[in-house]
């Protein structure tokens, strides 16, 4: 395999026959296996880097964990090429590495239609496929029943009980914002690294995030789980962090590490210093939340008028519902955070009116797909209705937030890196 820049995400079938060159090329350093198969029967392949041999520390690499986030999977062949050419990174760390190269190779494929190279925001969103969190599969084992899980979340599940990995890194990748870490257990001197990597890439680093706003933070960027008992997100959101597959791993001594990197760059969400009234801005962001839900609603029901008999596409038709539906809750929870539990700079606000203009348009991107198949000449009309949303509603995300389309190569390098940073770092002992 060799070190190629290309400004596209690779799709799921272009990176297994990348990792089968490269295994080709080092058979005796290399092997690649199927580890499970995804709720359409698509193969999870693990391609595994370094020495069978006692006492060996692995450390396993989870790409593709979301649809949407397709940095990941270039990364994980980013990293083996790395871990392959530095005999440090294996047999003198005593490590072995091993990376899932897609762990929703379903999902995925559906966020390869639209075009191949850079998206522009409208782009993205009229393309993205998210499922619901219960079928994400790092996220379904804390909200499922335990005899309804997905293939996908057991093959994961299998996998990191068959290796007891000291580290584990899923390979996430936002849209809009900046470099950040979620870590189940802190990794000293990693948040400088992250930093000095992100600046050299002109990559700002995120400082306040919606995912983890109720998270501690142990340097710009870094962001430490709560305790158990602790609170450790917003009650509108399903999942449950401390029942999800990040915490496998700390059954055997291990720990997990999330790596999140951009697609477009935002420059508000590393301004560390106090918003001057996070009051009404939480205020201004409820109302803009719920008055782009009720768009939002109105374009469901526009779209359901249309559809076939049949009713389209069941599984996106959820999607759209459940965005719909939550916008309204989110709202209030974000009536309710003031005074907040954490002392908000302009950066929280910046990522919460990211959060808040990007679940509008997921679900009008949603709809979109919906209406994909070909429809009546008054679905035309509604066609161009969402259409023109998506379009308006993307513009008015890339001008408040100074978007910067971040290369795929560049958004590569910095995940890579940051992943093995954090395993140089890691505490003596892991």
């Amino acid at each position: 395999m060799s070190h190629t820049t290309v400004d596209a995400y690779p799709g799921v079938a272009g990176v297994v026959a990348a990792a089968s060159a490269f295994v080709r090329f080092r058979p005796g350093l290399c092997t690649l296996r199927v580890v499970g198969r995804s709720r359409e029967g698509r193969p999870l392949h693990l391609l595994t880097v370094g020495l069978d041999r006692p006492r060996v520390r692995n450390v396993l690499v989870v790409a593709g964990p979301h649809s949407d986030e397709r940095v990941g999977a270039a990364s994980a062949l980013r990293i083996a090429e790395r871990v392959a050419l530095d005999p440090h990174l294996h047999v003198g760390s005593g490590a072995a590495w091993h990376f899932l190269l897609c762990l929703d190779p379903d999902g995925t494929l559906r966020s390869e239609t639209g075009p191949a190279v850079r998206r522009t925001p409208a782009d993205h969103f009229r393309h993205a496929y998210r499922p619901p969190a219960d079928e994400q599969p790092e996220w379904a084992p804390s909200i499922r029943p335990a005899d309804d899980q997905l293939p996908e979340s057991q093959a994961l599940v299998r996998l990191i009980d068959e290796l007891r990995p000291v580290l584990q890194c899923s390979l996430h990748g936002n849209d809009i914002g900046g470099s950040w870490v979620q870590l189940t257990r802190d990794i000293p001197g990693l948040a400088e690294h992250l930093g000095k990597l992100s600046a050299e890439r002109d990559v700002p680093v995120q400082t306040g995030t919606y995912d983890a706003l109720y998270w501690r933070s142990s340097g710009p960027g870094v962001y430490l789980m709560p305790e158990p008992g602790r609170r450790a997100q917003f009650d509108s959101l399903p999942e449950d962090v401390s029942r999800s597959t990040w915490m496998r791993p700390h059954l055997y001594g291990g720990m997990t590490a999330l790596f999140e990197v951009p697609m477009w760059a935002s420059p508000g969400v590393s301004d560390t210093s106090p918003h001057p009234d996070p009051a009404a801005a939480l205020a201004d962001l409820a109302v803009l939340l719920r008055h782009q839900s009720g768009l939002a609603r109105t374009m469901l029901a526009d779209v359901r008028q249309v559809l076939p008999p049949a009713g389209g596409d069941a599984r996106l038709l959820r999607i759209a519902e459940g965005l719909v539906a939550m916008g309204p809750r989110v709202a209030e929870e974000w009536d309710a955070l003031h005074p907040s539990p954490v002392r908000l700079s302009r950066a929280h606000v910046h990522a919460l009116d990211i959060a808040a203009r990007r679940m509008g348009l997921r679900a009008a991107g949603t709809l979109l797909q919906l209406l994909a198949g070909g429809t009546s000449p008054p679905g035309e009309q509604v066609r161009g209705d969402v259409e023109h949303r998506v379009g308006r509603w993307a513009a008015e995300l890339a001008a408040e937030h100074e978007l910067t389309w971040l290369p795929v190569p560049t958004q590569v390098d910095l995940q890579s890196e940051a992943v093995l940073s954090a395993f140089r770092h890691l505490p003596l002992g892991t």
